[in-house]
């Protein structure tokens, strides 16, 4: 996928609408005796912890947990791997979350543990520092090895919450649930994947083309194709203005290889970076005559939604594990640009591997998006697909055939890469919202017998449902 994400919403863009009204209440005592939660949790092999912040009504924990570097070889050495308990009660049901990035140390709530009123595991992916083995061997970076890290937990902390599990994560945490679907169907008893890209074939990216043809309105397109081509023509001056922006942060170009590839790269994320992050009404923010702008106003807005600092070594650092993987198994998008002259594109959409340093070998494996687009359409059971409309990374979505179970794939309309349940259309939002309660054994009689009937358990709380968009990020789902 690509990098155009700059701003992850670590899928925080699940975190959505929760509460604290309901659930903020004090932590009701564990339902099982009464062993405090803590001690239980560090009983578990391989547990520790790191630190329990408090919140109102929960206890949230930061834990270590010892997982093999290779799940086929598990005596070949271990890593700890970073995971958060946001506990409510152990009669609850639970949510397992990851963003398939970095954990937030922050108690959050994804929309699917509002809706439930559940406890809250999340994940970090493997290979994101602190989770990362060392010497790190990134061959063993690859989605079933991933899977086998969610396999774990959820097995060692089965036994201490009992009742169902829903996974969720949004983009790459999207990505991330539906694999560990494929790879070990029993675990869960719902998926709710949001955002999830589906790069089945990494060679045949004209849907992207399609999207960006008609995505918004016209005039909102010209505007900001206008700027993407304006801030080519003037690359001379505005690469002068970056070289000194690289100065004075001390950024440095040596993975991607040099200032004029960075800058290139920055300016093609433009126009996907703001359909991926903002919304149609956003764009009165856009140049309107970009010809006339100044210098500055282009270099703002180029900024603002791509962010100069996200080819620089130090800003692809952090996610040379995402890039890893969009090299070697996930895939990533390539566009085309026709309003811009074919002698002010030098290099194009850049391949993952420009994005990764050179010492780390990488090979594509095109087989793997296509076992999982496969086995979803004939195999899906209980899985709920949420995107946006005006998201480009739902350009390639999950499809369900006619072996799919109790599964659905909807649609918000007008939203993007923050699209979730709460933002479908009504009718799909109380069938979506009844579905993800009966996974989790929650369901009233009430919401069995009619749909229209359900909401979310949990209301509404301003911190913990709080949405992070990172903008110090690129662009990646």
């Amino acid at each position: 996928m690509r990098k155009a994400l700059r701003w992850l919403l670590a899928l925080t863009v699940l975190i959505g609408t929760l509460s604290t009204a309901s659930a903020a209440t004090a932590a009701e005592p564990e339902a099982t005796g009464s062993t405090d939660i803590k001690e239980r949790l560090l009983s578990i092999p391989g547990m520790s912890l790191v630190e329990e912040k408090p919140y109102t009504g929960y206890r949230f924990f930061v834990l270590n947990y010892t997982q093999p570097v290779d799940h086929r070889r598990p005596s070949k050495g271990t890593f700890q791997q970073r995971i958060t308990v946001l506990h409510k009660d152990v009669s609850r049901p639970t949510v397992f979350f990851t963003s398939g990035y970095n954990v937030s140390t922050t108690p959050r709530r994804s929309e699917p543990a509002q809706i439930v009123d559940g406890n809250q595991v999340s994940l970090e992916y493997r290979f994101f520092t602190p989770s990362r083995p060392d010497p790190a061997n990134w061959s063993k970076l690859d989605i079933w090895q991933a899977a086998g890290d969610q396999h774990r937990v959820f097995k060692a902390l089965k036994g201490i919450y009992g009742e169902k599990w829903i996974s969720t994560g949004g983009s790459k945490g999207g990505m991330t649930a539906t694999y560990y679907e494929r790879f070990y169907p029993r675990d869960m008893d719902g998926v709710v994947a949001y955002v999830a890209p589906n790069d089945v074939v990494n060679s045949e990216d004209s849907a992207y083309d399609r999207f960006f043809a008609r995505v918004g309105s016209e005039e909102c397109r010209d505007r900001l194709n206008a700027v993407q081509r304006e801030a080519l023509v003037r690359r001379e001056p505005l690469e002068k203005k970056y070289a000194a922006y690289a100065k004075e942060n001390d950024l440095t170009f040596e993975t991607i290889g040099s200032l004029d590839k960075a800058y290139e790269a920055t300016v093609l994320d433009y126009v996907w970076g703001f359909w991926q992050y903002s919304l149609l009404k956003d764009c009165d923010q856009i140049p309107a005559d970009a010809k006339n702008a100044t210098d500055d106003e282009i270099w703002t807005s180029v900024d603002t939604i791509s962010g100069f600092s996200a080819y620089a070594d130090q800003g692809l650092e952090t996610y040379t594990p995402y890039y890893y993987q969009a090299g070697t198994q996930l895939g990533a998008p390539t566009i085309q640009f026709p309003h811009i002259e074919k002698k002010y594109i030098r290099y194009g959409y850049q391949p993952p591997r420009n994005f990764v340093p050179r010492d780390i070998p990488m090979t594509f494996q095109p087989q793997a998006m296509r076992d999982v687009d496969t086995w979803v359409r004939h195999n899906a059971r209980r899985m709920l697909f949420v995107y946006g409309q005006n998201d480009p990374w739902g350009a390639e979505p999950f499809h369900l055939g006619k072996g799919a179970k109790d599964s659905y794939v909807m649609t918000a309309p007008g939203m993007n890469h923050g699209a979730n349940v709460a933002g479908l259309v009504p009718e799909q939002k109380t069938l979506a919202t009844a579905r993800i309660l009966d996974w989790a054994g929650v369901a009233s009689s009430a919401v069995q017998a009619d749909p229209q009937a359900a909401k979310p358990l949990a209301k509404f709380d301003a911190e913990l449902d709080k949405r992070e968009t990172q903008r110090e990020m690129t662009l990646r789902p």
